[in-house]
């Protein structure tokens, strides 16, 4: 079988860092850090009192008040990153044969406010069963694809992809998969979360996984630092349209680049360490250059999973240095979540979104927040450490991975004829 070129034609963010595409890049490139107090709770008996909330969205500016409290903030986000990029695309949903458009999203926890609010109201009751009957639906990871679908007639694949914080990344190889074998013309994929809740600030602080630099927020992500002391929780949602080239072509869609190729790998080692010698990192990131036919030195730029964990950073840097070779010095690497947090099964598709805007733009985004060398990390290496770089970036890779040592990388380039 001839595979099928796959472009990206639409794109769509809801971000910490704002909530069109166009404000989540340009606080990227100018390194702002979305990390603020919680607003949403009290967070006085919680050990950390931060987070990279989305800020100035208001539900019923996109849904009346019936629909929304159908949905959980999940899939609100989900719903309206979704909008924009099909919006962005052009796609004339008149003349679309729908039966081979679908939708494939990506979330590890799904409705997390709707869970943990329904257990609540049954918990301080008297014990009678007495449940909002959305529950079920709203809390299910599914049903954000299967909202859009339902909003937009698209028929064709629709499911949703969980592999923790590689969910998204996991939707758009899928994605990437169907087009590429003609079991569709274009899919909107992507990803959302909305975990910035009391149980999960909680249960991530049970983990020690989350900084508790509760004096300093905005510098509380600091990847590769050696004081970095966890990630920063964020919330959001990225979306994207990928189209088989010729039905884009045909369409005359602007095309914002092409996915060249895409890994996936386990490390079948731990339910949250990364392994120790970072085998499945190795090998993910060689999977995608040998999907994508690729030698490493043509790599421009590496977006990193890079939470500010202390053991995660340094494995990825170390099995980055093994796949790229001496190519790892000439080119940039950066970890964005030093600017959005960590936006879960959400990461990344709005990192994809970074890598896409970083080619179109011919800037490298930073990882902000770096005080101090790791003598762990090789100090030789370029991780755009504080300040945007100007560069020409023509592929980017874009690495995620998520607990329970799922791994993905995915390859986009500048679209050439």
């Amino acid at each position: 079988m001839e595979l099928k070129r796959v472009v990206v034609t639409g794109i769509g963010a809801i971000t910490p860092l704002g909530n069109t595409v166009e404000e989540y890049w340009n606080s990227l490139a100018e390194g702002v850090s979305g990390a603020a107090p919680i607003t949403r709770f009290d967070t006085e008996k919680h050990k950390t009192k931060f987070a990279c909330e989305v800020k100035n969205f208001n539900a019923l500016d996109h849904f009346d008040r019936k629909e929304a409290r159908k949905m959980d903030p999940n899939t609100h986000y989900g719903m309206v990153s979704g909008e924009q990029a099909i919006v962005d695309s052009g796609l004339d949903l008149d003349s679309l044969d729908k039966s081979k458009v679908g939708v494939i999203w990506g979330s590890g926890i799904g409705g997390f406010n709707a869970f943990q609010s329904e257990v609540v109201n049954f918990a301080k009751g008297d014990g009678t069963p007495r449940f909002n009957p959305f529950f079920v639906p709203k809390m299910i990871i599914d049903i954000t694809p299967g909202m859009l679908s339902i909003k937009y007639g698209f028929m064709g694949p629709n499911f949703a992809t969980v592999s923790a914080c590689a969910s998204s990344n996991n939707a758009i190889t899928d994605a990437y998969m169907y087009i590429q074998t003609g079991r569709a013309n274009a899919i909107l994929t992507g990803g959302s979360e909305a975990g910035v809740i009391e149980s999960g600030i909680g249960g991530f602080n049970a983990m020690r996984a989350l900084s508790e630099r509760n004096d300093s927020p905005k510098t509380a992500s600091r990847p590769y630092d050696k004081e970095r002391d966890g990630f920063v929780l964020g919330e959001g949602s990225g979306a994207i349209i990928l189209e088989e080239l010729e039905h884009a072509k045909t369409r005359g869609a602007k095309i914002y680049a092409e996915v060249l190729g895409a890994g996936m790998s386990a490390d079948a080692h731990h339910i949250t360490l990364p392994h120790p010698e970072g085998a499945g990192i190795e090998l993910v990131m060689k999977n995608a250059l040998n999907d994508a036919n690729l030698t490493p030195n043509k790599i421009d730029y590496l977006n990193t999973h890079g939470t500010s964990t202390p053991a995660g950073d340094v494995r990825e840097i170390e099995a980055a240095q093994r796949v790229l070779g001496d190519h790892a010095y000439d080119m940039n690497i950066s970890s964005t979540k030093s600017m959005t947090g960590h936006l879960l099964g959400a990461a990344s598709v709005i990192e994809f979104i970074a890598c896409l805007m970083a080619i179109r733009r011919g800037v490298i985004p930073p990882t902000i927040n770096h005080f101090t060398e790791d003598p762990g990390i090789d100090p030789k290496l370029n991780l755009t450490f504080n300040k945007a770089q100007k560069k020409e970036v023509n592929i980017a890779m874009s690495n995620a991975f998520g607990f329970g040592g799922h791994n993905t990388s995915i390859i986009i380039g500048k679209y050439n004829e």
